[in-house]
């Protein structure tokens, strides 16, 4: 599903514009994004679990030439889904 379908479907079922549910979406992914930036973990309720970890730098050797390369820390986005969206899903 793209954004503007979701954006779609979620305007039909709330009965709102697209443009609102659009500004909507944005603002939560704001949202997201600053709180995980901050390594906070957001739990939506029935739906699952997102939480940043933190990978430390690793040495990498690329298989085509054999050379070595540094990857850098990063910060990454786990998600766990929450038994209630599991029970659905089955």
């Amino acid at each position: 599903m793209d954004n503007k379908k979701l954006v779609s479907t979620v305007a039909t079922k709330l009965g709102r514009t697209n443009e609102d549910v659009s500004k909507l979406l944005d603002a939560l992914a704001g949202v997201m994004r600053t709180r995980c930036g901050e390594m906070d973990t957001i739990v939506v309720p029935s739906f699952g679990t997102f939480e940043p970890k933190k990978r430390n730098e690793r040495v990498m050797i690329n298989p085509g030439n054999g050379r070595r390369m540094l990857i850098p820390p990063r910060v990454v986005l786990t998600f766990k889904m929450s038994h209630v969206l599991k029970a659905k899903l089955k």
